[in-house]
């Protein structure tokens, strides 16, 4: 496997993409590729196999997708019903819609069709969007191969097959589906593997799946800025919406980013800062584009003093003076933290990230502090609790500095163990993804 070094450019028409790609990148408010990006694109168009090392966040899927629409407009090859040219799985339905979401933008006006293929909704629509084929389909392991077995999605005109989050994939037990999924893809094809990070197990993955591929991986992003305050409250999740009131009667907090793991949590939130009398907007991957850009437009002009968030919807946001990040919910990937809080202490300013912390996310909580090297100030006298009272089962975090700095150099290599293991319920929590 070739390594190709991480490289940096401040322009898309160097990475070899057409004009009219880059015309589209340009519309979109795109002026420079991200450091996955500038690896990935050219060795794309140049036809390799990759495997893609890198966090969400960080551009992926116009890492592999506009290579795929520049391949395709090229190529204009005749489908047949229920045929498709490009495959991309993601492992969960958020992902595949923000990922289709992205390839609709990128390829407006070209003539390309998408078609999204998903569980947990019906399947008949999905099914007549694929009578006269579609150039590209975006899905879920368990519906693709449910379409497969009645053959109402074929796969024998596939040139180019993307496997997005390869880690997650496995976390979520998909490696059967995959397979089989990968059994019925044509020998003659472009493959491409994401993933966050790389157990053995993903390694293998890439080894069955790619031929002679490329490998570019980009550092995990995981020193927070000098110049944020971080504190944590520990409190019971019912005292999470009471802290977070009291906490935002301070003025000092004028511009605030409240971050949840799900977009109904979002909703929830945003809904109880209105009830109290404080002006909130929701931001999350079920609104239309339209809700999203109306949202983000009320909290940067001032009309909205917080935005409650996912991850996300959140990806892109550029919007100066956040004063403080408030943690509602803490992420189960300690890098999403490390981006969250981020979005405060931009160009030199200073700024105040809060966590709040409940019994069932302690782990999460000294994942983040493991991959930081940082031990957040526990705030408050005691801990915070919806009935007034100390919540049962909590026992407030202040682990020695010295050994979190030991830990924090291990972190990379403990995170697959633990991102293996289940939680009692036979589950894997997870945290919500879209864009």
């Amino acid at each position: 496997m070739t390594e190709i070094p991480t490289t940096t450019t401040d322009s898309f028409a160097s990475l070899g993409l057409s004009e009219p790609i880059q015309r589209a990148v340009t519309a979109l408010g795109y002026t420079a590729p991200t450091p996955i990006q500038a690896g990935a694109i050219p060795q794309l168009l140049a036809g390799r196999d990759l495997l893609g090392v890198a966090q969400t966040g960080t551009g992926k899927t116009g890492a592999f997708a506009l290579p795929i629409i520049q391949h395709l407009l090229n190529d204009r090859g005749r489908l047949r019903p229920y045929g498709t040219r490009v495959l991309i799985l993601a492992p969960t339905r958020e992902l595949a819609l923000q990922i289709d979401e992205s390839i609709r933008r990128f390829s407006a006006g070209t003539g390309l069709r998408t078609v999204v293929i998903l569980g947990g909704v019906g399947r008949m629509p999905q099914v007549q969007r694929m009578q006269r084929g579609t150039d590209i389909v975006v899905g879920t392991p368990g519906r693709i191969k449910d379409l497969m077995s009645t053959r109402e999605l074929l796969l024998d005109q596939v040139t180019h097959f993307v496997l997005d989050e390869g880690d997650q994939m496995l976390d979520l037990g998909f490696i059967r589906d995959i397979r089989t999924i990968m059994a019925a893809l044509p020998a003659k094809r472009q493959s491409m593997l994401f993933s966050a990070t790389m157990p053995v197990e993903v390694g293998k993955l890439a080894s069955s799946l790619l031929r002679d591929p490329v490998r570019v991986q980009v550092a995990a992003e995981t020193a927070t800025p000098d110049k944020i305050e971080q504190h944590v409250y520990f409190t019971d999740a019912g005292g999470k919406k009471h802290l977070l009131v009291n906490l935002l009667r301070n003025p000092e907090m004028s511009r605030v980013i409240v971050f949840t793991r799900t977009k109904r949590g979002a909703d929830k939130v945003a809904e109880h800062l209105e009830g109290a009398g404080i002006p909130a907007e929701a931001m999350h991957g079920n609104k239309s584009q339209n809700a999203r850009q109306r949202s983000l437009e009320l909290f940067k002009n001032g009309q909205a003093r917080v935005l409650v968030a996912t991850d996300l919807a959140a990806r892109g946001i550029h919007v100066t003076g956040i004063s403080h990040v408030i943690n509602y919910e803490l992420p189960n990937e300690p890098e999403s933290y490390v981006h969250r809080i981020g979005r405060t202490a931009r160009a030199g300013a200073s700024g105040i990230a809060y966590a709040f912390c409940d019994p069932s996310e302690q782990a999460f909580l000294r994942a983040i502090q493991r991959l930081t090297g940082v031990v957040m100030h526990v705030a408050g006298p005691h801990p915070v609790s919806s009935t007034g009272g100390q919540p049962a089962d909590i026992v407030p975090l202040r682990p020695a500095a010295p050994q979190i700095q030991r830990e924090a150099g291990q972190a990379e290599q403990d995170r697959p163990k633990r991102r293996g293991r289940r939680s009692g319920s036979g589950r894997r929590p997870r945290q919500n993804k879209a864009a």
